[in-house]
Formats: C-alpha cells, structure tokens, sequence
C-alpha cells in the first residue's frame, strides 16, 4: 500500500493543481502533500510578511492547508488554486494579527514609516553589524521592517516573484495599486539595498527541508483527527 502511494506521488509530481486536488478529492488524500510542497514556501512568507513571527506564520500555513482541505468543494475555480490558497492564509494572518493588536493594544501598522526604515541600527556592535552584511540576511531584516502594507506586496511579488495580477488577487488590492505600493516599498528599501542583493534575494525566508516536513506531517495529524 504505501508502494503504490509513494509511486502515485512519483509520477503525479507533474500534474496540475487542479489534477492533484481531483485526486484528492476523490478520496487519496495522501497526495496533498503534492500541494503543501508546492506551496509550502509561498504560503509562509505571505504569513511572514504579515505577522513578522516565524512560529506563528508556520502555525497558519499548517491551518491554512487544513481549511483549504475542508473546504475543496467551494473552490469556484474563478481564480488560480494557488491564488485562493494564498489568500486563505493571508485571511488567517490577518485575523491573527488583529487579534494580537486588540489584546496588546499595538498599531504595528500604523506605525511611523521613517522610524520602522532603520535596516541597520548604529548601536549595532562590529560584529553584529558584520552578521548583517550577509546578503540573504539583511534582505530580510529590511523587508520586514517595511510598513505591513508594502511589505506584503515586495513579499510576493519581489520575493515570490508573482505577477502583479496574481499579487492583486492574493491581496484583494488593484494592479495599479500593487504597482504603487511596490514603488514605494523600493524607495524605502534604499536603491543601493536592493542592488546589493541582487539574485540573492530567491535564497531569502527559505522553508525547506525539516519546517517543510514539520508542516506536513502536522497538516496530516490534524486531517486524521478530523476523520475520527
């Protein structure tokens, strides 16, 4: 049995989403993995981008994937799998995040745009501020200092490369305001930042090897719990 499920996921890497969640769908649930591999990485920097908390967003994509599992039939298919995917783990941080600023009394958000733009500290120590000179790195700590409503937009369409239009659907934002958001986001980044990082920049906020089985295996238990 598990020879046959291991081969299924084999020859089914190719498959559309759209095969993958018939499949699914159909009752062989164990190729969901397909799609949390596929999306694992994306899912968590949209969480990331928006709750700044590396525990918390993996805590929502793993609740994001069991959502999306119990609610497959109401997929429409009026915007790409992946789009409604995105966009049902940017509902979940949102609401987390709302919920975190209403017990702690915060406004992250609303916070002042010049003061949250100190990528490098001066209080920094030499050894310190040389850690941060690592391309990969500063990349990071200068995207998540970005004000909420620029630092989603650069996450998914500088980092996770999205077009502008799929940008615009994940976000529920117009292309045009997509397009406005990323400009400014850039101007507060710095232009000599960004041409620093370079091509570095596909290797930042990796989700990968052990986290990617982590969120797997905990989407899973969840399911079984859920079937019995």
């Amino acid at each position: 049995m598990e020879t046959t499920v291991s081969f299924e996921k084999a020859t089914s890497e190719g498959w559309t989403d759209l095969q993958v969640i018939d499949q699914v769908k159909a009752g062989n649930t164990a190729l969901y993995e397909i799609i949390m591999r596929r999306y694992n990485q994306r899912l968590y920097r949209a969480a990331l981008s928006i709750l700044r908390d590396p525990t918390e967003a993996e805590d929502v994509i793993q609740d994001a994937y069991v959502r999306a599992y119990q609610h497959l039939d109401q997929f429409a298919g009026r915007s790409a799998f992946s789009t409604w995917l995105t966009r049902i783990a940017i509902n979940e941080s949102l609401h987390r995040l709302k919920l975190r600023q209403r017990n702690q009394q915060v406004t992250e958000f609303d916070a002042d745009e010049e003061e949250s733009m100190n990528v490098m500290e001066p209080s920094l120590d030499p050894e310190q501020r040389a850690s941060m000179l690592e391309l990969g790195q500063l990349l990071e700590e200068a995207v998540l200092e970005l004000p909420g409503q620029y630092r989603s937009v650069i996450m998914l369409r500088d980092i996770e490369e999205l077009s502008t239009a799929e940008t615009a659907a994940a976000l529920e934002l117009t292309e045009e305001n997509v397009k406005i958001r990323l400009h400014r986001g850039h101007a507060m980044m710095r232009d000599r930042l960004y041409a620093r990082v370079g091509s570095q920049g596909k290797a930042a906020f990796p989700f990968m090897g052990s986290r990617c089985d982590q969120v797997v295996r905990g989407v899973f238990m969840k399911l079984h719990a859920m079937e019995h």
